[in-house]
């Protein structure tokens, strides 16, 4: 691939200009663009969504509280930062996700802005006699590849449309990392300080957002690197600890002090006890899954650029320690990013809860790793154009090894894509039955879009096929964004509105019927399933039951009358006489009824 940027080069403001502008154009296309448009997804999301709007009406920014009590999953940053969009932009689900968009956009522009100064992968390009366009366009390349795949990647998208606090953590989380090698690969003292300091604060913002792991996880990898090329003690004399900590403790212990002192042993036990120790040690929730897990997760949420991984992690030949150990900090980013990577990776394999959101953080390290490789087979050409007969000679056999390298994973991804296209097609019938859905299916059928998105994958397969068969291996990453893009706009998006049309939808329009018919001091009752969407659309608390043995005991003690949401074939196993209840409305497969205080 030549990327031919040469007269750009002349005139950097409008190369950094078209660049920025690139990266809104993606962070408003795949994060923005009809963020509110589905109403909230069950059963999470609206979980922060009620906290965080319990904020603007309780005024109490200490303790989040979520259906009349206490909520201590998460730390607070979350719930303030969609409790603030709630008291700008109205309480909605826009507002509610806005705070993941963001913190997507603001990762990828930090990758960018970290790979456009340090994101060379060959140490020959680091030398001062190294040839500077070669490397002016290595670094364009690497930032706006690895800054892209960041953002346009599956995991990254769902959380980032989705108001959880999973990346707004991997935003400090990575913010932070990225900070700590700006800083460490900086030479000017003023500079280093400036970027440690960052280091500092979005680690006390990752500990607000999701507890301990937020410094155990990025101070492991930091501790790791340092030690791995021997100088972990020069770095940290240079880091200011001191400062550090001092500064993270200014911004991490007010909120957990005074949650602490209002709550006392119950934000303990329940946050630092059930919801990090037990997670670790325990199964929580009944997520757990095999010690494999995580690398289909990967597999399916870093797709299509997960086949590109493995090559990219054995590029880094993190084996040969003394030759990283005389290379110059600047040129370090591609094995901080593979400790980034396997630490995240390892840890959370460890742990006995798994979730597919847990390894979000390592999607920035995973992205770099692919960029770094693909801007070297981009400019490869270039380079080796601009060597002398001798340096082409002694490159020779490690090039013959790379083209083998490409060549291998371009087939791999051609039968990747394949793959893709052929689930996409057969989505209906992998999807299986949900009796809480039954329309989905038909739904989708109907809609056309498995239909299309396997169209796309074919296609972006086929195209791929042709740039291997007309040996264009480097152009390989184009067809996989162009085909991402594609599928995102035209399948994924309005496939989200079909499935909240037939999965939210119902449960908002009977959660607007409560709204219009609840009579003063009337309780609202669900039988059979949790749906937290129901507190927040009708704006009070809602007794749950699984049974409805449970639910009618219950009501043995009512002294007024009760609004119950359920499926219909469950309530209609309660041999209630007509005169005992009232329909309020029917919706998709749920029913709204009133029971009366003689039933």
């Amino acid at each position: 691939m030549k990327l031919d940027i040469d007269r750009w080069e002349k005139q950097p403001k409008l190369l950094w200009g078209l660049t920025i502008l690139w990266l809104l154009l993606i962070g408003w296309i795949v994060y923005l663009w009809n963020l509110g448009s589905i109403g909230l997804i069950d059963e999470t999301e609206p979980l922060f969504a009620e906290a965080s709007r319990q904020i603007t009406v309780t005024g109490d920014w200490i303790t989040p509280y979520f259906n009349g009590a206490t909520r201590f999953d998460k730390p607070i940053l979350i719930y303030w930062c969609q409790a603030i969009a709630f008291l700008i932009f109205g309480i909605n689900e826009w507002a509610v996700r806005l705070p993941s968009a963001l913190s997507a956009i603001a990762l990828m522009g930090l990758t960018f802005y970290t790979l456009r100064r340090f994101g060379i992968s060959s140490p020959r390009l680091d030398r001062p006699s190294a040839n500077s366009a070669l490397r002016e366009r290595q670094l364009w390349l690497s930032a706006a590849l690895s800054a892209t795949i960041v953002g346009l990647n599956p995991l990254t998208l769902a959380w980032g449309r989705t108001g959880v606090s999973d990346l707004l953590l991997t935003a400090c989380f990575g913010g932070a990392l990225l900070s700590f090698f700006i800083g460490y690969a900086t030479p000017k003292p003023a500079s280093k300080t400036r970027w440690y300091l960052a280091f500092y604060i979005l680690m006390a913002l990752a500990i607000l957002t999701k507890g301990p792991v937020g410094v155990v996880l990025p101070g492991a990898i930091v501790v790791a690197f340092l030690l791995y090329l021997g100088n972990l003690k020069p770095v940290l004399a240079e880091m200011r600890l001191i400062l550090g900590g001092l500064t993270m403790l200014a911004i991490v212990l007010p909120w957990y002090v005074l949650v602490t002192w209002r709550n006392g042993e119950s934000f303990i036990n329940s946050f630092f006890g059930y919801h990090n120790l037990e997670r670790f040690t325990e199964v929580v929730n009944h997520h757990d899954g095999p010690w494999y897990v995580y690398f289909l997760v990967v597999l399916v949420g870093f797709a299509p650029w997960c086949v590109y991984l493995p090559q990219a992690i054995a590029r880094t030949r993190f084996w040969q320690l003394k030759k990283w150990r005389e290379q110059p900090r600047s040129s370090h980013l591609l094995l901080f990013a593979l400790f980034w990577l396997a630490i995240v990776f390892v840890f959370f394999s460890i742990a006995v809860t798994k979730r597919a959101n847990y390894i979000l953080p390592l999607i920035p390290a995973a992205a770099i790793l692919v960029g770094l490789m693909w801007s070297e087979w981009g400019e490869g050409e270039r380079e080796q154009g601009s060597r002398g007969a001798g340096e082409q000679g002694k490159q020779g056999e490690q090039r013959k090894k790379g083209k083998y390298g490409r060549i291998v994973s371009g087939i791999v991804n051609v039968l990747f894509l394949a793959a893709i296209a052929a689930g996409i097609f057969l989505a209906p019938k992998l999807i299986g039955y949900d009796p809480a859905v039954p329309e989905l299916i038909p739904a989708l059928e109907r809609s056309g879009l498995t239909v299309t998105g396997g169209v796309i994958w074919a296609a972006t397969a086929i195209a791929a096929t042709i740039l291997l068969l007309i040996r264009r291996y480097s152009w390989l990453w184009s067809v996989n964004l162009i085909g991402f893009l594609a599928f995102v706009i035209l399948v994924m998006m309005p496939a989200s509105v079909l499935v909240d049309r037939v999965r939210q939808l119902p449960l908002r329009e009977l959660s607007a019927i409560v709204t219009q018919v609840r009579q003063p001091g009337e309780e609202l009752m669900m039988i059979g399933f949790e749906k937290p969407s129901i507190v927040f659309y009708t704006e009070q608390p809602v007794k749950f039951f699984k049974q409805n043995s449970e639910a009618i005991d219950y009501l043995q003690t009512a002294s007024k009358s009760w609004l119950i949401l359920s499926q219909e074939k469950r309530l209609g196993k309660i041999k209630w006489q007509p005169y005992q209840f009232q329909s309020l409305g029917r919706s998709g497969v749920y029913q709204l009824i009133r029971v009366f205080k003689q039933a």
